[in-house]
């Protein structure tokens, strides 16, 4: 951990993506993410760390034992990360570059609007936009009509449909965000489209309010 205090890294999203940082003592992650079964988490407790064993073994009592590990599940998890790693450098390059052209084409074209988050040091894949005056829901909703899925409010609790905490800790605008995450399958003709979309369907909920 960091200063002697244990840090627990939700590497979720940066995992498939980018390595990992140094620093973390138990780190946490959905093998979904890179291809893996759904329902299939990883977690990892980095030697010297005291931890309590969730699972059924000698370290813990049948009350405490929460179901044993699904073994295919975890070997198609690292058998499929061991495979994203590989291309992880290539892949993340195209995402980049496709998230900047997004990121630049939305300030050019939509008036009000914010792009939080350093435009270097960020995911690759991610794009986040917040449209002033614009409901997050009713933006994605409209998006969806035109053939986009798109999230909306906090990453991790996207269907409680309140504003992300994060944006609202760094002081940004957080009602109606957007957050637009690419695939490895991820065309520039989708994107393209997206951007020719996007201007308009503000504009139109924008009138309407």
């Amino acid at each position: 951990g960091l200063g002697g205090v244990p840090l627990v890294c939700d590497a979720a999203a940066s995992l498939p993506w980018e390595p990992v940082p140094e620093g973390w003592s138990v780190l946490a992650a959905s093998a979904r993410k890179w291809g893996g079964l759904a329902g299939c988490g990883i977690l990892v407790v980095r030697k010297g760390t005291r931890w309590r064993n969730p699972f059924p073994g000698e370290d813990s009592s049948p009350q405490e034992a929460i179901g044993e590990v699904d073994v295919p599940a975890a070997v198609a998890a690292a058998a499929s990360l061991r495979a994203v790693a590989a291309e992880r450098e290539e892949l993340a390059k195209r995402a980049r570059e496709l998230t900047e052209r997004i990121r630049e084409h939305i300030a050019a074209t939509i008036p009000e609007v914010e792009l939080p988050g350093d435009p270097a040091d960020r995911l690759p894949h991610i794009v986040t936009f917040s449209c002033l005056g614009v409901d997050g829901e009713v933006l994605l909703t409209e998006l969806n009509r035109a053939g986009f899925a798109v999230s909306s409010g906090s990453a991790c609790a996207s269907t409680r449909l309140r504003p992300s905490h994060v944006l609202q800790a760094m002081g940004v605008l957080s009602h109606g965000n957007v957050r637009v995450s690419l695939h490895r399958e991820t065309t520039e003709a989708e994107v393209d489209r997206f951007l020719e979309v996007l201007p308009g369907v503000v504009e139109g909920i924008r009138r309407l309010s």
